[in-house]
Formats: structure tokens, C-alpha cells, sequence
């Protein structure tokens, strides 16, 4: 009888807990749970749950419901979060995808659901964890999402493979495989392999674009392309498979045989070599991982020390047999670069080894990407990069100029100076551009000091004034500029733009074709043998399509007679050709002109109608260049001063405009009252007073701060030899010559070359280190 007592108090206990279940599950309430009102924006949801994680993470609060509480506030983030969920919730209280349902069955599922999500058996008692969440949180580090898949472990696939399990909740396959996945993350984590996880019951999109509808799934990737996990889940079948990932060319066997051959492959593919000597006959996978990261910058080989024909190379370069040492050359094959002997050898050791010899000592300038990459553009005045280019002619080997230059490289000491070498007869726009135009430096060897001012290829340079012979003087002077550019970073006197280079080593289009081919046929192959049908349904049902109509057409066309049509169709054709042959000229030339040329800088007129809101009420921060002319020499120095600003249109704070001499002589003469230092201004009853030529000037004005600063161009020798010649003519003829057309003939070049200064003024304007002048107020403009 007590016995019978005892099991009905039981039953009724459980009951009552299943009661307190039900009701905790239907008073789910996912706005109450965050403590926000149901018109919270995303912004105060998405703070107020990372204050509640914050305060209820159970590695911080030791409370026993802290678990329990974490775990509502995951899942009412994840219904307010998503705006579709938050709308289905907040119509039928509900955050369901199935909107078809009536509000009924749509609240019955929902208790259901938050009923079996919340009613769980506890783990450390029946050792049965069902639920994913509670079953283990080593999955939560490694969780994906669409966007971050799309946005990172995509591109990150180019550098890294990725191993990736699909899982879900009440999956026992998955809780099978859960402790050789455990083993494997942590061994290949700490090889360099990216980890991910995959919930399909929340990332349906992601599990869907991945192609895995089925859980557990182990998937691959490399390369963005995708390799499916077809073998038993044990440690060494997995480790298998992220090495059947990797390009199986990455690390050369090298021998006493092909040792130098591998190490003299610097000059043709531009490079680092990288040798590992070690014991074991395979290539470790760590090493496999480290040369595909670094397959654009250095050339990787393996030497098996226990294999006979090594003995030549362990001696020459005392090889410790015992201990695994790692050896990088540039471009001396006798000497290695660097050298790292370690037993047990890190990732990260060796990243930062490797990170630190990337380059030659005088690389070689293949492409423009490598361009960037050596000689980066200058970002502010401490972050100075210097570039010392060495333009040579190709030969098959080393000339004594590149051996002196490269010297010259290895006892350089300052990290502000790259040197590289460009190829003449291959970068042969790039040559011209910094080579100075003289027969003396035809065919020759030239060295220059350049400096990158933008990703638009201007930069400024200094070409050494001799040919490079590499003789002593030679490094003398150069050693003697260097010096110099520490202290005065204005010897840089020349500019220029330089074209983009050529990528030297990149594939012709034949074999990039062949290459797009090969892989698209070997991923439909994969597809069709080993993903899942359903993924190639679309390109099969469009394959089949494609052959049903190509076959229907030549079956109707066989049995249908048009020959009459076959006939009249020549002339139709003709005479619709000599129509489109008629109107396709016009077409073309109209719309033409509607093409922007580059170097198109828009430039307003200042005048009385724009001078209030270009100059007066100009915002702060933001300043109007305005160049000075003449209705004589408009055109020119239009020309001229749109090339040289058109790199500094890019600044949103700039503004251009043109002040006309002949209508606002009297403005600009008030104007430059207060800079008397830099344009002295004569006196207004001097007998000069008009004929003072103010064409080619350049105020930068700020209309807020009122100031101003002042570009005064330099008289060419030409332009003071015709003023010479014109000062003999009678004042009254050059007075009136003054307001209409040159008196003496000025050509268009003298009159651009008032402007050959400006970039380099323009430069200094944006850096701040212009003399300013202030005026009380802006003058009017009649």
C-alpha cells in the first residue's frame, strides 16, 4: 500500500513538472525575456541582448539558472533579430517560416516546439544530449552564417582550406561523430585549416547553397569550390581528406640532382626559394598548409634527409640532419637569406618566418599588384616609402650592373628604401616614362629614386644624371642622394604618371580558357558522381531542353519547304545592311562626343551671380581654386590647368573656378593688397599699372576662415625675352594691346608653362604648409 502511494506521489510530481514546463513554454515572450517594447529598433534589441549575454553567460555567472536564462536569450535575439521572424511572431506569436497556416495551428506548433525545447533531459543524469545546444558548446565558436560565409570564409579559401560539418538538432549520427570531430578540429585548427559549423535548422540558406541536405555532412573548401566527405569518420580518413584538397604541385622533392636548378629559379619566376630539411619521407601537412598560403610570394621544397643523394646539400649548407631546419634563399644560391632550426616547428614560427622574406632583396616588377606591394604609396609625412628602380635590359645572365645593384641592396640598412629592377624591353611605357630623353641613356642601365603620391600612378622621381655602370662613383653618388632624401624630401623634383604594368607572368588567354574549361568540367563530374542530385537537376533539365529544341528546329526545318523564302532572303538581307550600314556611322559619331575624355575637370566662371555661394557662403572646410586669365589665352590655360589638377578632383572639399582679368582686374588688385611679400603690387598712377600680367595666377580661397593662398608662376626665358622685345613699344599701343590679344606673339606653349608648377603647389595645398593670407572681409565683385 505504501508502496502504491509512493509511486502515484511520483506520477502526480511528474505531472506537476510537466504542467510548469507547458506554462513556461507558452509564456515565452521573447520581448519581455530582452526587456525592450515591441517598437524597439534593431540598434537597442542588439544592445540589450549583448548586455543580457553579457551579465547570463555561464562562463561568467555561476548561477544554476544562468544556463537556462542564456539560452532564452539566444533564442528571443534570434526571433527580434530577424525581421521576418519578428513580423511572423508578432502576428500569430509565432516566429515559424510557414505563414500558410491559420493563427490556430500556427500557436499549436508553437507551443510544441518551445514545449520539446525547453522539456530536455539533463545531460549529466541520462547522459542522452539530444539538443545541440546543450550537448556541447565547442560548436558555437566555429558557428556560420550566409553573410559571413559569403563575405570571409569564401575569400579566406584562396589562402586556407576549410573543413565545415552540417549538423542539426536530434541528429544521433551527429552525436556519434562528435568525439573524432573534437579531436580533429583541435589537431588541424592548429595547423592553419579553417573550422565551420553549419546549423541546418537555422542556416537552411547556407546548408542549401552549400548543397548538403542531409546531417552530418563534412564538406571542403579551398579555392571557393566545394568537396563533399564520402569516407568514415575516423581522424586519419579526415586528415586524408583536407590533404586531398591541397594542388598536389605545391612542395617539389629536391635532391643533389635538381637542388640548383630549384634554387636558380629566382630570376624567372621571381621568387623566394624555401628548402625544409627534415626526416620523415612524407611532407608534413603543416608545411603543405604554409606553401599554399604563401604560393604567390615564394617557391616551396622538401629535402628527405634520410634519402641517399642529400649527403651534397647537408654538407654545403651544415644541415643539423637531427633537427628540422628551414632555409630561405633570394637571389645568392650559395648563401641561404634566413635560417630557423627548431624542433617541433609552430604555425605561427613559421608564418612570422616566412613573413619576413617575401620578397627579393631587388625583386623584380611583374605586375601592378607587385608594384603596390613594394613600393606602397605614401600615406603621410612619417610613412615615407622610397623606391630605388633599376631599369636594365634582359639577359640570360647576371650583367655587372644588376650585381652591383643588388650589393648595393644587401648592405642597404634604411626600411624607408625597396629596391627593385623593371625590364626595359618588357615594361617599355614604364621605361620611358622615368628614362630621360637623351641618346646617351639608350641601351644603358639607369637608376631613379622614385616616390608613389597616389593609386593613380603619379609619382615624383630623380633619375641619377649618368647611366648606372655600377662602378664605386656610382654607388657613391647614389648612396649620396639617399642620404640627401632623409633630410630634403623636395630632391625629388620630377613627376610624372606612370602606366600600369603588364602582367609578366600571368597566362596567355588560351591557357586561362583551358584552365576555366578544365575546372567547370571537373566540378559537373564531381557533381554529378558524388553531390546530390538535386543540385544538377536545373543544368541537366537545361541541357535537355537546349537538345529537344535544337533537334525539333533541324527536324521541322527538313520536312518544311522554304525554298522561296531561301530565296528572297539575300536581298533582304542586303538591303538591311546597306541600311544599318547607313545609320550606324551617325550613331556612332554622336554619341562619341558625348564620351568624357580623361582629364575632364569641371570649372565654373566666378562671377557676380556664383560669387556668393562659390566663395561667400562656401561651406567650412572646403576651398574654391580659381585660376586667373584673359579672354586671350582662355583656352590654353584652361587646357593646361585642367591636366594639372585632374588628380586632385578625387577631394570632395575642392572646388575650381576662372576669374576673368579683363571684367575683375580692380577685385584681384584689392585682393592681392594683402600679400604685398609674395606679388608686390605697383602703384596705381604708375604708367604700368595696366600692363602688369596677372594671367596664370591661382588663389585657393576659403570662404569661411577668409584667407586665401597664392600660386605666382615663373616667367619662362621665353616669355622674358618677349617682354624685352615689347618694352620698346609706345605705352598707349601697349596699353591698348593689353586688353585684347598678345601684343607680341606669345605662343600657347609659353603661356602653359605658367602652370608647370601648380600639381606640386596643389600638393602643398592639401598638406597645409602654404603661407596663408587673411582679409577682414570678401570684397564685392562687380
Amino acid at each position: 500500500m505504501e508502496v502504491r502511494r509512493l509511486s502515484i506521489s511520483w506520477q502526480f510530481l511528474i505531472v506537476l513538472v510537466l504542467i510548469l514546463q507547458i506554462l513556461s513554454a507558452l509564456d515565452f515572450d521573447p520581448y519581455r525575456v530582452l526587456g525592450v517594447s515591441r517598437t524597439a529598433s534593431q540598434a537597442d534589441i542588439k544592445k540589450a541582448y549583448k548586455k543580457l549575454a553579457r551579465e547570463w553567460h555561464p562562463d561568467k555567472n555561476k548561477d544554476p539558472g544562468a544556463e537556462d536564462k542564456f539560452i532564452q536569450i539566444s533564442k528571443a535575439y534570434e526571433i527580434l533579430s530577424n525581421e521576418e521572424k519578428r513580423s511572423n511572431y508578432d502576428q500569430y506569436g509565432d516566429a515559424g517560416e510557414n505563414q500558410g497556416y491559420q493563427k490556430q495551428q500556427q500557436q499549436r506548433e508553437y507551443r510544441f516546439r518551445h514545449f520539446h525545447e525547453n522539456f530536455y533531459f539533463d545531460e549529466s543524469f541520462f547522459h542522452f544530449p539530444f539538443n545541440s545546444e546543450r550537448r556541447d558548446s565547442i560548436d558555437e565558436k566555429y558557428l556560420l552564417h550566409f553573410s559571413h560565409y559569403v563575405n570571409e570564409v569564401v575569400p579566406d579559401s584562396f589562402k586556407k582550406p576549410y573543413l565545415i560539418k552540417i549538423t542539426s538538432d536530434w541528429c544521433f549520427s551527429c552525436i556519434h561523430i562528435e568525439p573524432v570531430w573534437k579531436e580533429v578540429v583541435q589537431e588541424l585548427e592548429e595547423l592553419g585549416v579553417g573550422i565551420g559549423v553549419v546549423h541546418a535548422g537555422y542556416e537552411r540558406r547556407l546548408a542549401h547553397h552549400l548543397g548538403a541536405h542531409s546531417t552530418p555532412s563534412i564538406l571542403g573548401i579551398i579555392n571557393g569550390k566545394i568537396s563533399f566527405f564520402h569516407n568514415a569518420v575516423v581522424r586519419e580518413n579526415l586528415r586524408q581528406f583536407v590533404e586531398s584538397l591541397l594542388p598536389g604541385n605545391l612542395v617539389e622533392k629536391v635532391t643533389n640532382k635538381n637542388y640548383v636548378r630549384f634554387l636558380s629559379g629566382w630570376q624567372q619566376e621571381n621568387k623566394p626559394h624555401v628548402l625544409l630539411f627534415d626526416q620523415t619521407p612524407i611532407v608534413p601537412l603543416l608545411y603543405k598548409l604554409t606553401a599554399f598560403a604563401y604560393k604567390d610570394y615564394l617557391t616551396f621544397g622538401y629535402v628527405y634527409v634520410g634519402l641517399r643523394g642529400t649527403e651534397e646539400m647537408t654538407r654545403r649548407y651544415n644541415i643539423n640532419v637531427y633537427t628540422p631546419t628551414l632555409l630561405i634563399f633570394k637571389e645568392h644560391i650559395n648563401k641561404p637569406a634566413d635560417v630557423i632550426q627548431a624542433r617541433g616547428m609552430k604555425k605561427q614560427i613559421i608564418d612570422d618566418f616566412i613573413a619576413q622574406n617575401k620578397y627579393l632583396l631587388a625583386a623584380r616588377l611583374t605586375s601592378q599588384k607587385l608594384f603596390h606591394e613594394l613600393c606602397p604609396v605614401k600615406r603621410s609625412h612619417r610613412q615615407r616609402k622610397y623606391c630605388v628602380v633599376l631599369l636594365t635590359a634582359e639577359t640570360a645572365k647576371l650583367s655587372k650592373p644588376f650585381e652591383a645593384f643588388l650589393s648595393f641592396a644587401l648592405a642597404n640598412t634604411q626600411d624607408t628604401v625597396r629596391f627593385v629592377h623593371v625590364y626595359s624591353n618588357r615594361q617599355q611605357e614604364f621605361a620611358d616614362t622615368l628614362l630621360p630623353a637623351s641618346e646617351a641613356f639608350q641601351g644603358k642601365s639607369v637608376v631613379s629614386i622614385l616616390e608613389r603620391r597616389n593609386t593613380a600612378g603619379r609619382v615624383v622621381y630623380k633619375t641619377l644624371e649618368d647611366p648606372w655602370t655600377g662602378s664605386e662613383s656610382d654607388k657613391f653618388i647614389l648612396l649620396g642622394y639617399l642620404d640627401q632624401l632623409r633630410k630634403d624630401p623636395a630632391l625629388l623634383s620630377s613627376e610624372a604618371v606612370l602606366p600600369d604594368l603588364t602582367d609578366e607572368l600571368a597566362p596567355v588567354f588560351l591557357l586561362r580558357w583551358f584552365y576555366s574549361a578544365s575546372d567547370y568540367i571537373s566540378d559537373c563530374w564531381d557533381s554529378i558522381f558524388h553531390n546530390n542530385w538535386r543540385e544538377m537537376m536545373p543544368l541537366l533539365s537545361l541541357i535537355f531542353s537546349a537538345l529537344f529544341i535544337l533537334f525539333g528546329t533541324v527536324i521541322v526545318q527538313a520536312f518544311s519547304d522554304s525554298n522561296d523564302e531561301r530565296e528572297s532572303n539575300p536581298p533582304d538581307k542586303e538591303e538591311a545592311q546597306e541600311k544599318t550600314g547607313k545609320t550606324e556611322p551617325s550613331f556612332t559619331k554622336e554619341n562619341s562626343s558625348k564620351i568624357p575624355k580623361k582629364g575632364f575637370v569641371e570649372v565654373t566662371e566666378l562671377t557676380d551671380v556664383t560669387y556668393t555661394s562659390n566663395l561667400v557662403r562656401l561651406r567650412p572646410g572646403h576651398m574654391n581654386v580659381v585660376l586667373i586669365l584673359s579672354n586671350s589665352t582662355k583656352n590654353s590655360l584652361l587646357q593646361k590647368f585642367a591636366l594639372e589638377v585632374y588628380t586632385f578632383t578625387g577631394s570632395s572639399c575642392l572646388h575650381f573656378s576662372f576669374l576673368s582679368l579683363d571684367k575683375h582686374r580692380e577685385w584681384l588688385e584689392y585682393l592681392l593688397e594683402f600679400a604685398q611679400d609674395a606679388a608686390p603690387i605697383p602703384n596705381q598712377y604708375d604708367k604700368h599699372f595696366m600692363e602688369r600680367d596677372y594671367t596664370g595666377y591661382v588663389l585657393a580661397l576659403n570662404g569661411h576662415k577668409k584667407y586665401f593662398c597664392l600660386f605666382k608662376p615663373q616667367k619662362t626665358v621665353e616669355e622674358e625675352e618677349a617682354m624685352g622685345s615689347c618694352s620698346d613699344l609706345d605705352s598707349s599701343l601697349h596699353l591698348g594691346e593689353s586688353r585684347g590679344k598678345p601684343s607680341c606673339g606669345l605662343g600657347s606653349r609659353p603661356i602653359k608653362g605658367k602652370l608647370s608648377k601648380l600639381s606640386l603647389w596643389m600638393e602643398r595645398l592639401l598638406e597645409g604648409s602654404l603661407q596663408r593670407f587673411y582679409i577682414p572681409s570678401w570684397p564685392e565683385l562687380d
